[in-house]
């Protein structure tokens, strides 16, 4: 895999641009990226990505944030108490719902997860984003992004990172911006100070050199190769809609096995908005839900320490700030036969757990 890696050269020097430029050419064609969005990699992962995003675009008009997991909510955090925006609607809504969509106002800029990593709810479609929209569609789509349709024309800014469904190391981030998203950049001078890592325009123009490979940072070449190795995988099994397949059967077979469970359901109750790549789960056993918040909590821990010590599954409790339950990686990288390989762990792991609360609890 490594053979012809730029490895110790540095990223300025003609192999290393050009395996940077590899990466940005790959991945708008296998995502199918229009012609007319420039695309670059940027410092510090999906989130760098969008913060360079918030700091950069926002406060030319109003904003409108959606929120329905932890990333969303953070994003909204900054909104108000870092950049202060004085026009700002935060529209929520809990773990497991969907925000409601169409109380946007596409005058406004809107900022919005495509997919709830934490919570497994995405949102199903484009259909409720304007087309003819004033205000900028600004998506956070890290765990969406070579897993689910990503209607590109209806969004003007769009982030990922490398980690998510590639399965690619962290610390790098990418971004897509329309015709529209280049133009305010252009034209409108945020009242902030801009940190450097966050610059992409020069004297009232886009750094065309970020689109091109021509990093903010020092990227890890190794980490570039990696990427490279992610994405011609991608292309020789099918490209995009082989890994969509992928991830789409993933989320099938734990809806057989959820449909026949005496204690494990969704936390996304609507099928038309359950995430194929992060699959939370709640647990549904009145023996479960009967129990304090803080037994709760002790009770996962235990199902996630047995399945950890028997080696059948990893980090797989819920996301920190997430009601309690599991959450199954479910992206294009993973086998569907490794899925189906899980299952009987977590039913042996739970009613191993509850055996030991009850022991416990008698004692």
């Amino acid at each position: 895999m490594l053979k012809g890696a730029a490895l110790g050269r540095s990223h300025r020097a003609k192999v290393g641009k050009t395996k940077l430029a590899d990466v940005i050419a790959r991945s708008r064609k296998l995502l199918g990226i229009p012609d007319s969005y420039m695309l670059g990699i940027v410092p510090a992962s999906d989130t760098g990505a969008v913060e360079m995003a918030l700091w950069s675009l926002l406060g030319e008009r109003g904003v409108d944030v959606l929120v329905w997991e932890s990333f969303g909510s953070g994003w909204a955090s900054d909104c108000k108490n870092q950049l202060q925006l004085k026009d700002l609607r935060v529209v929520k809504a809990d773990y497991g719902k969907l925000a409601d969509l169409h109380q946007m106002d596409w005058a406004r800029d809107v900022v919005f997860t495509w997919n709830g990593t934490t919570s497994g709810v995405c949102v199903p479609n484009g259909d409720w984003i304007a087309a003819n929209r004033a205000g900028l569609a600004i998506c956070d789509a890290t765990s969406a992004v070579f897993a689910m349709d990503i209607p590109w024309e209806k969004l003007d800014v769009v982030t990922w990172s490398w980690q998510k469904v590639m399965g690619g190391e962290g610390a790098h981030g990418m971004i897509a911006l329309s015709p529209s998203a280049v133009k305010r950049l252009e034209t409108f001078i945020p009242d902030r100070p801009m940190p450097k890592i966050f610059q992409m325009t020069k004297s009232g123009k886009l750094i065309d050199g970020i689109f091109q490979g021509e990093t903010i940072n020092t990227p890890s070449m190794l980490c570039v190769e990696d990427a490279l190795d992610s994405l011609k995988w991608a292309e020789s099994i099918g490209g995009l809609r082989a890994l969509i397949a992928r991830s789409k059967a993933n989320l099938k077979c734990l809806e057989d096995w959820v449909a026949q469970s005496s204690w494990a359901a969704f936390l996304a109750d609507e099928k038309s908005s359950r995430s194929n790549t992060s699959i939370c789960l709640k647990i549904k056993d009145p023996a479960f839900t009967s129990l304090s918040a803080d037994e709760q909590s002790m009770h996962v821990k235990s199902i996630v320490s047995i399945l950890e010590k028997e080696r059948a599954a990893y980090d797989i409790g819920a996301y920190r700030d997430a009601p309690v339950g599991l959450r199954v990686w479910g992206g294009a990288t993973v086998e569907t036969s490794d899925i189906q390989a899980l299952l009987p762990w977590l039913d042996w792991a739970y009613g191993q757990a509850m055996t030991a609360f009850g022991e416990a609890t008698r004692l």
